[in-house]
């Protein structure tokens, strides 16, 4: 619908003038002056968002207006904190940028129907575990800060596990999609208790099992709690069956409670959690300086590139957000966590208006992994829960975490465009045409 795209084109243009306003006052607060690249900056901005918009117009003109325009914004926003805190890895950010938007506009090229995507299930389901399994062979994976969560091929190194989280989502809502209703329905008996038919859930069960033992292994706990969540709420949709949230949810507990009795790195995290102040100049640091920073923020912040995230460890992925709300204070922190239930809520209402089962699942784990990876990491910042290492998804530095963001975005605008264009009628199809 012309109207849809003419709300994403006013929108991306006042991205724009955000990302560039914000970008020219972090480095007036930080430099006093106006950025040398400025002009450059602008160009990239524009051609970048401008070519999606037109893409987007082109090829799914029934589409979401609300997603794109968001997600720039947030990617915007992140990129002009990250240029606060350090400008090579903004350059790096950029250019990661160009790439997950030319990674947007192939997915909306090459995948005409999601639905296509459904007869590939199992080869999803191998290619997830093979990427999962990469950062363990010896020559090619990598350990960083205790995770070895990264695989290194000559100058080029990037996080498979990223990619594993949309390939997963894909079998996830695949296999649902297919099994579903024998899954609602059939019944094993476990002396007093009524247990799904494990011939109909066995091989999703053996994925997820698969990936979560491996995540436990890489010591990356915050994929894990991902993987976890997202396998159980797509599972309750699919069968409509509450029983699964409630095992499920008993599962994680002992799990968790098993995994802090057992391992190091558990604990460790667990005891930050609880008090950090114990060990203020060694494990509990990085929290205890984030908080120390949001603090200072009050309501309004201390204004862009006024902020002194410098001095919080990986401020630039894991804590990025402590940095925003510093600088921007409770109302710039309030914004950025609206923006992503804005998300959400778009992506919630493309499930729900998908007509196919396969569609409304994808849509609905899609979605999940964008909310519940922003809900993990800021939650593990405001000590609501142990941080887990996330990122926050198209705010944090990280190419393969924006990459495959963006893809899961065009996914999702798939998704939304095929949904929407079997309602509008032929005659408004010709004008969009």
């Amino acid at each position: 619908m012309t109207r849809r795209r003419n709300t994403e084109l006013g929108l991306m243009l006042m991205v724009v003038i955000i990302t560039a306003s914000a970008y020219v006052l972090a480095s007036l607060g930080s430099q006093s002056r106006i950025p040398a690249n400025i002009v450059p900056f602008l160009v990239l901005v524009l051609g970048l968002l401008l070519g999606a918009h037109v893409v987007v117009r082109r090829l799914a003109p029934n589409s979401d207006p609300i997603l794109l325009p968001t997600a720039a914004l947030l990617n915007g926003l992140g990129y002009v904190v990250i240029a606060g805190l350090d400008e090579k890895l903004a350059a790096a950010q950029a250019t990661w940028t160009a790439v997950g938007v030319i990674a947007f506009v192939l997915t909306l090229v090459v995948v005409k129907r999601p639905r296509s995507l459904e007869r590939y299930r199992y080869t999803f389901a191998l290619g997830g575990i093979v990427l999962l399994l990469l950062p363990l062979f010896p020559v090619i994976g990598r350990t960083v800060n205790g995770s070895r969560i990264w695989v290194a091929f000559g100058p080029i190194s990037f996080q498979p596990g990223e990619i594993a989280k949309v390939v997963l989502a894909i079998f996830f809502a695949a296999y649902l999609a297919d099994q579903r209703e024998l899954i609602a329905t059939s019944v094993w008996k476990v002396g007093p208790f009524r247990l799904p038919d494990p011939r109909y859930l066995g091989p999703v069960l053996v994925a997820w099992a698969v990936t979560l033992l491996v995540m436990v292994y890489q010591k990356d706990l915050g994929s894990s709690l991902l993987f976890f969540a997202l396998f159980i709420v797509m599972l309750w949709v699919a069968t409509q069956r509450a029983s699964f949230l409630v095992i499920g949810f008993s599962l994680f507990g002992a799990g968790a409670f098993f995994a802090w009795r057992s391992f190091t790195h558990v604990q460790t995290r667990v005891n930050i959690w609880l008090d950090p102040w114990k060990n203020p100049a060694g494990d509990g640091y990085q929290i205890i300086q984030s908080l120390f920073a949001m603090a200072f923020g009050g309501v309004t912040g201390t204004g862009l590139g006024l902020g002194g995230g410098v001095r919080i460890p990986a401020s630039e992925n894991d804590f990025i957000f402590a940095v925003i709300a510093e600088e921007l204070g409770l109302a710039g922190g309030a914004l950025v966590l609206m923006a992503y239930l804005l998300m959400v809520g778009s992506g919630l209402r493309i499930a729900t208006r998908a007509e196919h089962a396969f569609d409304k699942l994808l849509a609905t784990g899609l979605t999940l992994l964008l909310g519940l990876q922003a809900f993990i990491i800021v939650a593990g910042v405001l000590r609501v829960l142990p941080l887990t290492g996330v990122t926050l998804p198209f705010v944090s530095y990280g190419g393969s975490s924006l990459v495959v963001n963006y893809v899961l975005l065009a996914l999702l605008l798939r998704i939304s465009d095929q949904s929407e264009s079997a309602r509008v009628p032929v005659s408004d199809m010709a004008v969009v045409a």
